[in-house]
């Protein structure tokens, strides 16, 4: 098959182990650049640890840059994982809703990814999951800083596809984002990575991926996002013709151990306001005060 970027062996990877990275999806001056504001809005001294108050922090949202624009290559992948533009919602966005790490857990011993790791989950605090949710087509994991072995990554659970679309597939009334049995799931797995990289590398990962964040022992600052991509519609994994299959509803078919599966949910669809967003609107209005905006 034809791809606009990925080569098969890309394809193949992201069908095994359900990521795919991409590097060098834009410059360091462009990371600088719409990363420069971050110690303003945090309100902390990037030279002076003592006034980082909180470990980390999930910062709200100010501005958005159209992916297409900005890093065409991870747009191109992005197509090339779902099938085609025309299955995207638009527009698709990145923002500076920083996810910044600066010393979380570095009391402790660093201790590498594991079932037993703290804080597995499946991304999507806002809509109740069905195998097929179109809220969340891909997770995305953008790396605006580098990110050192033992410094703040992201554990993947490389193998985790397989229990958690099993796990939809038998729960075609949805499954609300706080109901997971995420020991259960990760028990399962036993294929781990550290999503470690340098700025401008983009993780592309399969909607079913537990992941957790890392400690960060190194103390040294780490700053990603992680913005889902939505689709335009459910998913289908019983297309007509198998060449239509996007390669992450090919994932779902390979967990499920079949070629085509019809599914149909069997209660409404629910957007969920997560108590995540009150928090934010609050950091929001803190940060616009530092901005003198």
């Amino acid at each position: 098959m034809a791809y606009r970027v990925l080569s098969e062996e890309q394809a193949e990877h992201f069908l095994a182990k359900g990521y795919v990275v991409l590097h060098d999806c834009f410059s360091r001056e462009d990371a600088e650049e719409y990363t420069r504001t971050l110690w303003l809005r945090l309100g902390y001294e990037p030279d002076d640890p003592s006034t980082w108050a909180e470990p980390s922090v999930h910062m709200p949202v100010h501005r958005e840059v159209d992916v297409r624009d900005f890093a065409p290559k991870a747009w191109d992948a992005v197509c090339d994982l779902l099938g085609g533009e025309e299955r995207i919602a638009k527009p698709y966005n990145w923002t500076d809703g920083f996810i910044v790490n600066l010393a979380e857990g570095a009391d402790r011993p660093w201790s590498g990814p594991s079932p037993t790791s703290p804080g597995w989950h499946k991304d999507g605090d806002f809509f109740r999951h069905f195998l097929d949710s179109p809220e969340q087509g891909l997770l995305t994991i953008v790396l605006w800083t580098d990110v050192l072995h033992r410094g703040g990554a992201t554990f993947v659970a490389t193998d985790s596809v397989r229990p958690v679309a099993r796990y939809l597939a038998e729960h075609p009334e949805g499954v609300h984002p706080e109901d997971f049995p995420y020991d259960e799931l990760i028990g399962q797995c036993s294929e781990f990575v550290e999503a470690t990289g340098r700025f401008g590398d983009v993780y592309l990962m399969h909607p079913y991926v537990l992941h957790a964040r890392a400690q960060n022992v190194l103390r040294l600052p780490r700053v990603i996002t992680n913005p889902p991509v939505a689709l335009a519609g459910p998913m289908r994994f019983d297309r007509p013709d198998p060449r239509d299959f996007s390669l992450v509803e090919r994932a779902v078919l390979r967990a499920l151990g079949v070629d085509r599966f019809t599914f149909t949910p069997t209660r409404p669809r629910e957007r969920i306001v997560p108590e995540r967003v009150l928090r934010q609107a609050r950091m929001r209005e803190e940060e616009r005060a530092r901005l003198g905006s």
